[in-house]
This record gives structure tokens, sequence and C-alpha cells, in this order.
């Protein structure tokens, strides 16, 4: 079968994508504006200082992002059939440990939630990038990425004052995710199990949520957002697990996708 241009007609698949991406830009745009000051209540359980380290529970594990980070960085390092976006997602995490543990030193000064989000939006469009270039098109995957990559900035940033945009971005976002890992790999695609990702940060949430819940039930030893920074991180998981396999092929590649 011959190869398709580059800018040739849009896939079905494609056609899909873009009205979605459309669907969430007019709700970010269009829909009531949420306070951020109004939202903005630091409520985590645990504040013990270990090492002078304020916080310590809650920043130390932001190291986590790091260590998988660097190690997904490394693994990059050995492939040249990378999906696109996984090289952002790795520098995300990167620089999600560094605003995380930096808010978590003094949460309650909101302004710095701004370089957490930061962090957090450049490794989220780079995971939709890497969704999209396996389960639709490589040129799916760059247009996403960029996309996704301007929106999420900009939504960290006026989140400042709306919170509208950034809830959007987030969980409009991972539903775009979750409706691209239930749609099949494209031929040649590397087989990132996108399922693992979002069950970690699904975990992640409900961590996220149970804060105090796990500080009591744990007899104080972990609060919840603690392991919620483990749980994000392990996300990564699945990806450089996948960057590991040297060869991954599926039963119908080579067949047409509708």
């Amino acid at each position: 079968m011959p190869r398709r241009l580059s800018f040739g007609v849009l896939q079905a698949r494609e056609g899909y994508l873009v009205g979605a991406i459309a669907v969430l830009t007019l709700t970010a745009c269009l829909a009531p504006p949420l306070p951020a000051v109004a939202w903005h209540i630091p409520h985590f359980v645990d504040g013990r200082t270990w090492l002078g380290v304020p916080n310590a529970g809650d920043v130390l594990s932001n190291l986590a992002f790091l260590a998988m980070g660097v190690w997904g960085s490394e693994r990059l390092r050995a492939r040249h059939d990378a999906p696109v976006g996984a090289s952002w997602f790795f520098v995300g995490l990167i620089l999600t440990c560094l605003g995380s543990g930096f808010y978590h030193l003094d949460p309650d000064m909101p302004q710095r939630l701004v370089a957490d989000r930061l962090g957090m939006a450049v490794a989220f469009a780079g995971f939709l990038g890497i969704a999209a270039s396996e389960r639709i098109s490589v040129r799916a995957g760059e247009a996403v990425l960029v996309l996704m990559m301007i929106a999420g900035l900009l939504a960290a940033w006026v989140a400042r004052d709306n919170l509208t945009p950034w809830v959007v971005v987030q969980f409009g976002g991972m539903a775009l995710a979750v409706g691209l890992a239930l749609t099949r790999p494209r031929p040649g695609a590397l087989g990132v199990p996108l399922g693992g990702v979002i069950f970690f940060y699904v975990l992640a949430k409900l961590f996220e949520l149970g804060d105090v819940i796990v500080f009591d039930a744990t007899a104080h030893i972990v609060s919840g957002h603690t392991l919620k920074h483990l749980a994000a991180a392990m996300a990564a998981w699945p990806v450089v697990r996948a960057l590991r396999d040297r060869t991954i092929s599926y039963p119908y590649q080579g067949q047409e996708l509708l």
C-alpha cells in the first residue's frame, strides 16, 4: 500500500480528534470562571519537618518524578522509534519534581502553584502526544503535543485567577486519553500501554482525595498526598517499560484501521 502524503486527506480518527479538541477549547473559553482564590485552601495533613525540610513527606516524594524522568530520558537515548511526545513527557516529570517540590515547601503561598502546574502541563502534553501518535498517526501526535503544550501552559498561568481552563485541560485531556486508550494501536506503533498510565493517574487522584484517611489508616506514617506523588510518578513506568521492549507486534499490523 503506498504511503499517504503527510498533508493528505485526514483520516476519520484524525477528524474525531480535531472535533474533540475543538470542544475542549470552546469549553475552556466559554465555561463560567472558577475563582482561584475561593478554591485554594491548603489542606495537606502531613506538615512534619524532617532534616530541616518542612512538609518533608510531600516535598521529598517529588524526587520520584525526577527519578522516572531521568530514567525515561536515558532510555530514549537508545531508541530511534520512540513515540511523539516521549521526550517532553520525561522532561515534564523533571519539571514537576522542581515545581511541586517548590510549592510544597510553602503551600500557603498560592502563587507557587504556577510552578507546580507548569511542570504538570508539559508532562501531560507529552503524554497526550504519545497517546495520539500511538493510536492515530504521527502527525496527530505532533499536533496534539503542540496544541496541548500551548493550552496547558496558558491554563496553568491563567489558573492564578480562573481555574476553569486548567480544569478543562486536566480532566478533559484525561477523557481524551481514555478515548485514545480504547482505540487499538495503529500499525507500527511502539505499543505503549496507555491504560497503565491512566490507572496510575486515577490512583494518584484517589490518594489525593484521601489525604487524611490514608494518614490516619497508616498511623501517621504516610499521607495520601505523599502517596499521590509516588503513584503519579509511577504513571511513567508503562512508558519506560515500552521503551525497553525491542520488538512489539500486533496481529493486525499492516491492516487498514477504520
